[in-house]
C-alpha cells in the first residue's frame, strides 16, 4: 500500500548528501531570512482585508493566527532539527507518515510558495502604483503623471488587462534566485532592515494618535461562521498569509551551517520579532484612523474581492479600500511625504518575501525530483552558481503571469489552504516519531509536545474551515489534480517503488 511507502529518516540524509547543495547559511542569515519572508505582504497590504473581514477585530485576528503558526513553529524547529535537509514539510511527512501523503503535502505547498509569491507580487505593485500616483518626482511633474494606464496598473480579472509591474519584479527576483543563495541571503538583509525601519517609524507616527472611539463597534463582522469567510475567524484565516513565511527557514536547512543549532534559532526568533511588529502596527492603523468594514444591507461586512465592495470604494478613502493601507493611513493623519517614504520602503522590501517564497517553492520541487516524484530535470544544479536554475526559473515563470493576471485577497486565502495542511502533518509526524523512534537524537524537543501538536492540527483545521469558499474549492480541485499526476508518474517512478527499490 501507498500509504506505508515511508522513507527512513537515514534514508533521506543519506539521498541528500549524493546530491546536495552547499551549506553557506548562519543562524543570523536564517534568522534574518525568516524575517524577510514573514513581513511582507500580510502587514503591508492584508491589514486592508483584514480590517474589511473584522474591523477593529483583527487585533484578535493577529493573535489566533499568531498562536497557531507559534504552535506550529514548535513542531518544526524539532523536525528540522532532525532532518536538515530540503523539502521542509513534504520532507518530514516522507519520513513519517509515508510517500502518498508526503505527496499530497509536496503538491498543497505548491498553493503556499508559488501563488503566495505571486500574492506579494500584486501587493508590491499596489503599492509601487500608489507611489506613481501620488509623486510628483521632487516637483518635476505633476502627481499622477508618472502613473501606468489603468490597462496595466491591475490584473485581467480586476478592471484592468496586464499587471506589468507584478510581472517584472517576478522575473527580477528569478534572476536574483538563480545568481545564487548567499547573494540573495546579502541582498535580503538589507532589505529587512529598510522593512523593519519603516514598520517603526509607521508604529512612531500612528500609536501615538490612537483614539479609543475608532475601535468601536469593536466586532462589526461577529466572529464569523466558517462558511462566510468574515468576522475574526475569516479574518485571521487571511492574515495567516502573514505569519506562514517562517517555515521556509526550515526549506534552506540544507544550505545552513550547523543546522541543528541554527534552524530552531532562526524559526523561532524570527516568528517572535515578526509577532511583536505585526501587533504594534495593526493597533496603530486600527486605532488612528479606524478599520470600520464596507457593510452590505444585511448589515454584515462586504466580500473584500466583490464587486459590491469595489463599488463601496469607489469614493471611497476607508482604510479598508486601499492597495496601500500604511502608507495610506499617514497620508491621512497628514504625513504625506513620510507616507510616501513608507511606500518606497515596501517597494524595496516586498521583493525580499517574494524571493523566500519562490526559494521555498524551488527546493520544495528539488526534493521531489530527487526522489523520483517529479522529472530528473528539476533538481540539476548550475555548475556555476550551485543552485536549482531549472526549477527556479521554470517557477519564476509561473510566478510572473499568475501575478500579471490575479487579485490578491482570494489568492492569499488559497495560499493559506495549502499551508494550514502542511503544519497539521508535520505536527501529526512529531508525534508518531516520538512513539516510532523515541531514542532519535533531537537537538530540540517540542515542548510539551503531546499538548502543543494536537492544539496546533485543531488551530490549523479551524483555520482552514474559515477560509472562503472559492479556495477551499480551488484547494480539492488542486489535490484532485496532484492524485492523478502522482498515479501517472510518481508512484512508478519513485526511488521507493519496487522495481527501483534496488
Amino acid at each position: 500500500m501507498i500509504f506505508w511507502r515511508v522513507k527512513p529518516l537515514d534514508q533521506i540524509l543519506a539521498t541528500a548528501e549524493k546530491k546536495s547543495l552547499k551549506r553557506q547559511l548562519g543562524a543570523l542569515q536564517l534568522t534574518l531570512l525568516g524575517i524577510g519572508a514573514v513581513i511582507g505582504t500580510g502587514i503591508f497590504v492584508l491589514t486592508a482585508e483584514a480590517g474589511q473581514k473584522a474591523g477593529p477585530g483583527m487585533m484578535i485576528a493577529f493573535v489566533i493566527a499568531a498562536v497557531v503558526c507559534a504552535l506550529a513553529a514548535l513542531a518544526y524547529a524539532e523536525l528540522a532539527s532532525m532532518l536538515p535537509v530540503s523539502g521542509s514539510a513534504y520532507t518530514y511527512t516522507y519520513g513519517v507518515l509515508g510517500e502518498f501523503l508526503a505527496w499530497i503535502v509536496g503538491w498543497a505547498l505548491v498553493l503556499e510558495y508559488a501563488i503566495g509569491a505571486a500574492v506579494v507580487s500584486v501587493g508590491w505593485s499596489g503599492y509601487m502604483n500608489g507611489l506613481l500616483a501620488h509623486s510628483d518626482l521632487f516637483g518635476l511633474v505633476q502627481p499622477g503623471a508618472l502613473s501606468l494606464p489603468e490597462f496595466l496598473r491591475t490584473g485581467l480579472y480586476t478592471g484592468g488587462g496586464f499587471n506589468l509591474l507584478a510581472f517584472l519584479i517576478s522575473l527580477a527576483v528569478t534572476w536574483l534566485l538563480v545568481i545564487g543563495t548567499s547573494k540573495s541571503a546579502r541582498v535580503n538583509s538589507v532589505l529587512v532592515a529598510i522593512k523593519i525601519t519603516a514598520l517603526t517609524v509607521f508604529i512612531l507616527i500612528a500609536v501615538p494618535a490612537v483614539k479609543s472611539t475608532n475601535f468601536e463597534p469593536f466586532l462589526p463582522g461577529g466572529w464569523g461562521s466558517p462558511l462566510g469567510g468574515t468576522g475574526v475567524l475569516g479574518a485571521a484565516a487571511s492574515i495567516f498569509f502573514a505569519y506562514v513565511g517562517f517555515d521556509a527557514v526550515s526549506t534552506a536547512a540544507e544550505e545552513t551551517k550547523n543546522p541543528n543549532r541554527n534552524v530552531p534559532i532562526g524559526l523561532i526568533g524570527a516568528l517572535g520579532v515578526c509577532t511583536v511588529f505585526y501587533l504594534l502596527v495593526g493597533y496603530g492603523a486600527a486605532g488612528s484612523v479606524g478599520a470600520q468594514p464596507m457593510l452590505g444591507t444585511n448589515g454584515m461586512p462586504l466580500d473584500p474581492g466583490g464587486p459590491e465592495m469595489a463599488a463601496a470604494c469607489a469614493q471611497s478613502q476607508a482604510l479598508v479600500c486601499s492597495k496601500e493601507p500604511l502608507a495610506h493611513v499617514l497620508r491621512l493623519l497628514n504625513f504625506p511625504s513620510i507616507g510616501n517614504w513608507i511606500g518606497i520602503a515596501a517597494i524595496l522590501a516586498l521583493p525580499s518575501v517574494i524571493l523566500m517564497m519562490m526559494f521555498g517553492q524551488t527546493r520544495i520541487f528539488f526534493t521531489m525530483s530527487r526522489d523520483g516524484l517529479l522529472p530528473e530535470v528539476l533538481s540539476r544544479v548550475h555548475p556555476r552558481f550551485h543552485t536549482p536554475h531549472v526549477i527556479t526559473m521554470l517557477t519564476g515563470a509561473v510566478v510572473a503571469v499568475c501575478s500579471a493576471l490575479f487579485p490578491v485577497g482570494k489568492l492569499a486565502d488559497t495560499s493559506n489552504s495549502g499551508t494550514l495542511l502542511a503544519f497539521a502533518m508535520v505536527s501529526i509526524g512529531v508525534l508518531i516519531l516520538r512513539k516510532q523512534q523515541p531514542n532519535r537524537p533531537r537537538s530540540f524537543r517540542t515542548p510539551m509536545a503531546w499538548i502543543v501538536c494536537p492544539l496546533a492540527v485543531i488551530g490549523c483545521a479551524l483555520l482552514f474551515f474559515n477560509l472562503s469558499m472559492t479556495a477551499k474549492t480551488v484547494f480539492v480541485v488542486w489535490a484532485a489534480i496532484g492524485l492523478v499526476v502522482y498515479r501517472l508518474y510518481g508512484y512508478r517512478r519513485s526511488q521507493l517503488a519496487p522495481q527501483n527499490a534496488g
